[in-house]
Formats: C-alpha cells, sequence, structure tokens
C-alpha cells in the first residue's frame, strides 16, 4: 500500500487526508497543534458560499485598499510597512487583474463541485456541524454597489451559480430579524453554512477510522523528496523522528510558502487576517432577534451565519499585517457595531473575538498540483473560500496523486535492454 504524508491539519489537510484514505491510501497526517483545526479552520464565518467566488483582484479593490492604510478599523487595511513577501505578492496580484472575470467563473465552478463532495461525505460519516441549507442573502446599501453585484452575478451564472436580485421588501421576507435601509440585494438559495472546526474534527475521526494516522502536537523540520520517496524530519516532545513515504501534500496554509521553499517550490502565500466574533445567544429575545438565513455586507465585507440555537458567528476584514494575530480591539468593534445596528435585539454581552491568517495566492485561486520534485504535490492558498473550496480541491489531488502513485501500464514500460 502506497504511504503518503500529508502537511497541515486544518481543513484542506484533514479533506485531503480522508480523501486519499478512500482511494486506498495509507496516509499520516502531520499537525503542528495538539488537535487538528486550530487555527485558520477554528471560527471563520461559516459560509459554504459559491456567491463570494469573485476574486479580489481589481483597480476598485486596489484603490480601496489606498484610501484606507490611514483607517485602523477600516475592512481592508494593508501595513505600509515594506517587505519584500508583501511587495511580491502585491506585484503578483496586479499582474492578475486582467484574469479578474476568468477566475471569478472558475472560482464559482469549484465552489459548487466541493457541495457534492462536502455534503456526501457528511451524511455517510454522520457528522453534525450545524449546517443550515437556507441560502445565502448579500446586502446592498446603494445602487453602485448592487449595480457590481449584477455584475459579478452574471460571471457566477457562467460558472453556473443560480442567484436572484432582491428588493428591500424580498429581503425581509426571506430575513424578518434584519435592521436598516437598503437599496436591494442577492439570493444564493443553493449557498449554506455550518461550523468548520465541528466538520473538520468529525472528518478527521472519519478519516482516523479508515486508517489515516494523525500526528499531532510535531514540528515539521524539514523535507526531502527525489525519485525514491519523500522524507519528513520531525520533532515530538523534544525528539526527533524521520519517516519516509512514497509522495507528500502540502496542506500548510499560511505556513506552506516557508515547507515550499524546502522542496525547490515558490508557493507565494500570503497571510491575510480575518477576524470574528462568536455571539452567543444566551436569552430567548437574542435567540428570536438573530438571523437565521446568512448574510453578507458589501459595504463593510462582514459576513454572518447562525451556528446551531445559541450562537452567531460574524466575521470579515482583511489585514495585510504579516504573520501578526493579535486580536485587535479597533479591529473587533465594528464587528460589534455591525450586530447591534442589523440586528438590535441580539445582546453582545457574550462576543468572543476570534482572528485567523488567511492563505491567500496573489491570484485568489489555490495552489492545486505537483511541485517540481517527484511525489510532491500542493494543495494550499485558498484564501477566503478555503471551507467553501477544500472537498473539491482535496479530490482533485486525490485523483491526480492516485494516478501518479498507479504503476505504469505495461504498454508504456520501456523494452529490457538486449
Amino acid at each position: 500500500m502506497k504511504s503518503i504524508a500529508v502537511i497541515g491539519g486544518g481543513i484542506t489537510g484533514v479533506t485531503t487526508a480522508y480523501a486519499l484514505a478512500r482511494r486506498g491510501l495509507h496516509v499520516t497526517l502531520f499537525e503542528r497543534h495538539r488537535y487538528p483545526a486550530m487555527e485558520t479552520s477554528f471560527a471563520n464565518g461559516g459560509q459554504l458560499s459559491a456567491s463570494n467566488a469573485e476574486v479580489w483582484n481589481s483597480w476598485g479593490t486596489v484603490f480601496k485598499g489606498l484610501t484606507s492604510m490611514l483607517r485602523s478599523d477600516a475592512p481592508l487595511l494593508v501595513n505600509p510597512t515594506p517587505g519584500w513577501h508583501k511587495l511580491s505578492w502585491f506585484a503578483e496580484f496586479l499582474a492578475a487583474i486582467p484574469r479578474y472575470e476568468s477566475n471569478t467563473i472558475a472560482g464559482a465552478r469549484m465552489a459548487i463541485a466541493a457541495r457534492e463532495h462536502l455534503f456526501g461525505w457528511a451524511r455517510e460519516e454522520g457528522i453534525d456541524f450545524d449546517q443550515r441549507q437556507e441560502g445565502i442573502l448579500h446586502i446592498y446599501r446603494d445602487k453602485a454597489r448592487f449595480d457590481h453585484a449584477a455584475r459579478v452575478s452574471t460571471l457566477l451564472a457562467q460558472g453556473g451559480l443560480t442567484q436572484r436580485a432582491v428588493t428591500p421588501q424580498e429581503m425581509r421576507a426571506i430575513e424578518p430579524t434584519l435592521a436598516g435601509r437598503f437599496y436591494g440585494g442577492f439570493y444564493t438559495e443553493s449557498d449554506s453554512t455550518g461550523d468548520i472546526h465541528k466538520f473538520t474534527v468529525g472528518l478527521a475521526q472519519a478519516a482516523q477510522a479508515r486508517g489515516v494516522a494523525l500526528a499531532c502536537g510535531v514540528d515539521v523540520r524539514r523535507l526531502d523528496a527525489g525519485e525514491d520517496g519523500a522524507r519528513v524530519l520531525y520533532t515530538r516532545d523534544g525528539i526527533e523522528e524521520a519517516q519516509r513515504f512514497d509522495a507528500l501534500v502540502v496542506c500548510a496554509g499560511t505556513a506552506s510558502r516557508k515547507i515550499a521553499a524546502m522542496l525547490g517550490d515558490r508557493v507565494n502565500v500570503y497571510p491575510v487576517k480575518g477576524y470574528s466574533i462568536t455571539v452567543m445567544l444566551e436569552d430567548a429575545a437574542s435567540r428570536a432577534a438573530a438571523p437565521t438565513v446568512s448574510l453578507l455586507d458589501d459595504a463593510s465585507k462582514l459576513v454572518c451565519s447562525r451556528l446551531g440555537a445559541n450562537r452567531f458567528r460574524v466575521a470579515g476584514t482583511a489585514e495585510f499585517n504579516g504573520f501578526n494575530r493579535d486580536i485587535r480591539a479597533e479591529r473587533i468593534a465594528p464587528l460589534v457595531n455591525w450586530v447591534q445596528q442589523c440586528f438590535p435585539g441580539v445582546s453582545t454581552r457574550q462576543a468572543v473575538p476570534w482572528a485567523g491568517l488567511r492563505p491567500m495566492m496573489p491570484d485568489l485561486m489555490p495552489r492545486v498540483g505537483p511541485g517540481k520534485r517527484p511525489g510532491v504535490f500542493y494543495n494550499t492558498g485558498h484564501g477566503h473560500l478555503g471551507w467553501t473550496m477544500a472537498a473539491a480541491t482535496a479530490e482533485l489531488i486525490a485523483g491526480q496523486l492516485q494516478q501518479a502513485l498507479a504503476p505504469a501500464s505495461p504498454r508504456r514500460r520501456a523494452p529490457l535492454a538486449a
């Protein structure tokens, strides 16, 4: 049986390990934390949102970034301190602007494909992750943003996504608890929500039941790969160990750039920080006043999801500030204020803050495929759509790897020397 190392125990690594195990491969999943899903897969916005597949590569995004540098509470915040990593990433971001339309369409297709796998796995393995299939409502406060959304909707439609424009009256029929004045919205009935942490933990347990070895609490120090396979050198409890595998898959989130460099590859992932609050709905009035339909507010770049009966997640913003994981009060305040503005009946007395680093490629498309060396593969860089796309890219990379490891057909084998 072929052996595979998967580096990284977030949503991408766990789905990859599971997809490989389903194909009969022997998988070891390496995770530096004590448990899977403890970083970016811990408390995101909860949306499984093909409707949010629009990539950010546009001059409008560049303008917003430049004009918001001096606002500490801006939805898009760029630390102006220069650095080679940041400068190279933004240069590639600008270079990808001509591919804005094609990448948005491709992202929508990938997000739609992921649904079938993710929902099927959850049913088959009996994973409860507070899933709600009540759609996602995008809300717009002015005509300019609504008109832009209409143009994006035509691109998403080319990717196979159906959504419809709705009036303010229809918006309140879809989500009666929503307060405020709006120009209009777009509603995507096929989108859904769920708790990424609960799903990832549940799928990790299912993967273990299928034979995946979870190596948690380990620090991967070095990777090597060649014609004779791959080697993982790591420390656990201060003791150095090494294992050999037939191949490896890098699913290490924001650490993928550093790990890829060990293997001679360049994977220019940048850590884009996002924030969330989990509002605990402790009283009946708050539970009644909290939405059940997931929302995306374009102006504030915030999303919200109802997770079960007693939790309400609000998340968003994008902060380009390197590997900084600090939870800053001025970045959390807009999330709390948004709840008070849009859902005034919800008590924010218990709002648990969190911050995570999204692993983002410059063109906002994940890196999925082989590296330069034999047996090296990548499934990383999903950015703000890791939860949405992970099941599709896991299936894709598992299929590629299985094909690469398959014995050569007799017809293709070179003839023996005379």
